[in-house]
């Protein structure tokens, strides 16, 4: 989710560069919901991986080569002239392949991967701005502009769900978000903290706090809720993901951690802090009111490969009051 939030200008881009283009983006379907709303884009093609695996795991294998040749046909026959391959990762260079393109242009292409591309562009080295990757391979297309900016398109009803929220629990005032959950251990924060800074948050700012995350991380989103149900509300699985992204259009706040919500608040321009450890995908936003919390070691950033047997330093390093003091310092009334 976090690529896609990421490699979104990349729409705008290519657009202005290729105006009578039929555009089509490949995503997973559980990502979809970010694409279909955006009229830059002429279709989204949606790979629906979480039913293969389900074939594999019931060892309907027949079936699953099946399904997935099907699918291989139906990318043919769109007969793209060009396919990007954005993750650069076997994954997705068999779909760029598959689709026979004539060109095939991988970023940064490995896990052999770089077999099935026609052209090969190296990611970037040293540029510290969020999406650096994206901008780079824009240039390298022929398409960046000065107006590259990160796009998240909602619909009314997204916006209007988020209208009923804050009526619901009196969130007039405003409300802060925080996005708590990611993918790996190593890219998370102490779990008390959280409750600890909304507490904080509310007693010194008087504002609530609303959860984020995803249908995986509801039951440990209620916990929180409930060892401190005056200062939060969580609705980690309760939303869609463009819903939970216009919730993150409203606040005054977001903290986070490295996964794609956080990055939503960068992309809407909220006052945002992310909190990195692990990993360090940017340390430039864009964004003046945003702010990046990391604390680098030797071992920094390990990404998947940590070597500090779970001790998770450089996520644990980082104190509540940390957080708060870098929330005195962003142009927002987080006043009582």
């Amino acid at each position: 989710m976090g690529d896609i939030v990421m490699a979104s200008p990349l729409i705008k881009c290519l657009r202005g560069r290729y105006p009578d283009a039929y555009i089509c983006w490949l995503v997973q379907s559980e990502f979809a919901e970010l694409l279909t709303t955006n009229s830059g884009l002429d279709d989204v093609i949606t790979l629906p991986r979480g039913d293969w695996r389900s074939l594999w795991k019931s060892r309907r294998w027949i079936q699953l080569i099946r399904e997935m040749y099907r699918f291989g046909s139906e990318l043919r026959q769109h007969r793209f002239d060009m396919v990007v391959d954005l993750q650069g990762l076997l994954k997705s260079g068999i779909w760029a392949w598959l689709s026979s393109a004539r060109d095939r242009i991988g970023l940064g292409s490995k896990e052999g991967s770089a077999v099935l591309m026609t052209r090969i562009i190296d990611r970037p080295n040293g540029d510290k701005r969020i999406g650096s990757e994206y901008r780079h391979i824009a240039r390298e297309l022929g398409c960046y502009s000065d107006d590259y900016a990160m796009q998240i398109v909602l619909s009314n009803a997204d916006e209007q769900n988020t209208v009923q929220l804050i009526i619901k629990h009196d969130l007039n005032r405003g409300y802060i978000v925080i996005c708590p959950f990611t993918t790996r251990p190593q890219k998370h924060w102490v779990s008390g903290y959280w409750s600890q800074l909304a507490e904080r948050l509310r007693l010194e700012r008087g504002l609530k706090t609303i959860i984020l995350g995803g249908p995986e991380n509801e039951a440990t989103g209620d916990a929180m809720a409930r060892a401190h149900p005056v200062a939060m509300i969580n609705m980690a699985g309760k939303t869609s993901i463009r819903q939970a992204a216009a919730i993150i259009n409203k606040a005054t706040l977001l903290v986070g951690v490295d996964t794609g919500l956080t990055h939503m608040g960068i992309a809407f321009r909220i006052p945002t802090i992310a909190i990195f450890g692990s990993t360090c995908p940017y340390l430039q936003t864009g964004n003046e009111n945003a702010v990046i919390i990391y604390k680098r070691l030797e071992c920094s950033p390990c990404g998947r490969h940590p070597t500090c047997g779970g001790a998770y330093t450089c996520m644990t390093s980082v104190t509540v009051d940390d957080v708060l003091a870098r929330v005195r310092t962003l142009n927002t009334d987080l006043s009582a």
